[in-house]
């Protein structure tokens, strides 16, 4: 298991998705996929890969886990390891860049 930390960003990206009716299916997707992120880091639909072109506060690797496929931008949840022993920190949930 781990715990989840959400920046501001991350937070507000979530608040914005919860508080849009029309974004029903995407706000499930999304906490599919952090579910996912709390429980099993290695479940194939996240299809985690890094993710090059962001890095943490501290220079720390970003993730990419996918909340959706196969759909014209498709959300994505970008995560890192930290800042404590089995915490991610959600840095964004945003459609695929």
């Amino acid at each position: 298991m781990h715990e989840l930390i959400f920046t501001p960003q991350a937070d507000a990206d979530l608040r914005e998705i919860e508080n849009n009716p029309s974004q029903k299916d995407i706000l499930k997707a999304v906490r599919k996929c952090l579910g996912f992120l709390e429980t099993n880091l290695r479940h194939p639909s996240l299809n985690t890969h890094e993710f090059r072109s962001l890095k943490g506060p501290n220079g720390e690797k970003v993730f990419e886990a996918y909340a959706q496929q196969k759909t014209p931008g498709a959300y994505r949840v970008f995560w890192y390891y930290g800042p404590e022993r089995r915490m991610i920190t959600i840095v964004a949930i945003a459609p695929h860049p």
